[in-house]
Parts: structure tokens; sequence; C-alpha cells
């Protein structure tokens, strides 16, 4: 029993990695591929809409990035006024942004190490139903987002309210004014609506990646078996 425990914990834990590594790399590409909100400057049009130039938009978009994505960063929208209120979401959002890329880093280093210890054989993992662990994550992970990306489809704007209802919870600082917090004006609907697309696409592929490949290499290591099983029945005549 013993000797059980220590590949178990590690098969769990390399699960729980996998299925958190899945969905923080693709909520970071939003967040650190600047230049995905850069291509919506001009297809959505926002010079024309807010009135503001693509620079004055874009050096908006670079400050506002800068204090929640990299460390010593003041808040900052350029010569886009902003409120107390909507300076303290913004706080919030970055300590969202922090534990995303903290998680992203454990996740992977627990991928990493444990992939390492299966390598050098150190250790086996279990595989629950015959299968690998990671694709049993990946699958759970697969079906969680498909039925997000359903939610998300039929009632974006509602599932908008409550996603925010949810992670910030108690709070009503996430209501933006655009008199008083013009950044809002530079960050429509649709934008965020393509981040969620974004996301949940990078989640299906990252997802059916994973699921495809322990496909394949279960159906080599069969075939591989099969041959050997051969060989021992040829010999053995």
């Amino acid at each position: 029993m013993k000797n059980k425990i220590l590949p178990f914990s590690l098969t769990l834990l390399f699960g729980v990695a996998v299925f958190f590594f899945i969905i923080t790399v693709s909520i970071g590409l939003p967040i650190y591929l600047r230049f995905f909100y850069y291509a919506h400057i001009n297809a959505l049009n926002l010079p024309k809409t807010t009135g503001y130039d693509y620079q004055t938009i874009k050096t908006a978009f670079d400050e506002m990035m800068n204090y929640l994505t990299l460390p010593n960063f003041e808040f900052s929208t350029g010569a886009l006024k902003y409120s107390a209120e909507g300076a303290s979401h913004f706080a919030d959002c970055k300590a969202l942004f922090n534990l995303n890329l903290a998680v992203l880093i454990v996740s992977s280093t627990i991928i990493i190490a444990v992939l390492l210890l299966e390598r050098f054989k150190v250790v086996s993992l279990f595989r629950p139903f015959k299968m690998n662990v990671s694709l049993i994550s990946a699958c759970c992970v697969l079906g969680i987002f498909l039925i997000l990306a359903v939610i998300i489809a039929i009632d974006f704007n509602n599932a908008f309210i409550v996603f925010h209802k949810i992670f910030f919870a108690g709070k009503d600082n996430w209501n933006f004014y655009p008199e008083v917090d013009e950044v809002i004006n530079i960050l429509p609907a649709q934008f965020f609506l393509n981040c969620a697309i974004l996301i949940i696409l990078s989640i299906i592929l990252i997802s059916v990646g994973i699921i495809l490949f322990q496909a394949i290499k279960r159906h080599k290591n069969n075939k591989k078996q099969e041959n050997s099983q051969i060989v021992l029945t040829d010999n053995k005549k």
C-alpha cells in the first residue's frame, strides 16, 4: 500500500496540473498577446466611435496592461481619464491576472517535473480506466468549456455579468461610467466577446491536441504489443 501512495499522489497532482495548465495558458493569450487588441482598434473602428486617435488608444491600452501584467507600474490609462473606483477595479483584475500567471507557472513546473520522473523511471503513473491521466484532464476541461461556450453563445451579456459577480463578489466597481472612466470606451463588449472566443478556442485546440496525441500513442503501443505477441508466437513454433 505504501508503495502506491507516491504514484497515486503524483498521478492526481499531474492530472490537476494538466487541467489548470490548459485553462491558464489559454486565459493568458488575450492578456499577454497585445497585438490581439491592436488588431481590434481599426477592425472595430474605435478611432471613429470613440473620438480618440489610434495612438491615444494604443498608449492607453499599453499603460493599462503594463500595470496589469508587469511589476512596479502605477495604474495609468494614458491621456484618458479614470476614477478611483475604476482604478480599484483594475487592481482587482491585476490580482486575478497574477493568480492566473502563478497557477500557470506552478502547473507547468509540476508537469515537467512529473514527466521527468516518469521518463527516468523514478515513478510510474497510474492509468485510470487504462487511460493516461492527461487524457482524462483534457476531456474534463473540454467538456466544461464546451458547456460554457454554449452559455456564452446564448447570452454573452448575461454571462459577462455573472462572471463579474462571481470573480468580483460584493463589488460593483466594474460598472464603468464612460464620462469618468474613459478607458471603457476603448474596451467594447465585442472585444471581450472575442477574448472569450480566443480562450475557448485555445482550450479546445489544446485539449483535442492532447486527446489525439494520447490516442495515437495508445494505438502505436497496441501495435507494438501485437507485433511482439506475433514474434513470440512464431518463435514458439
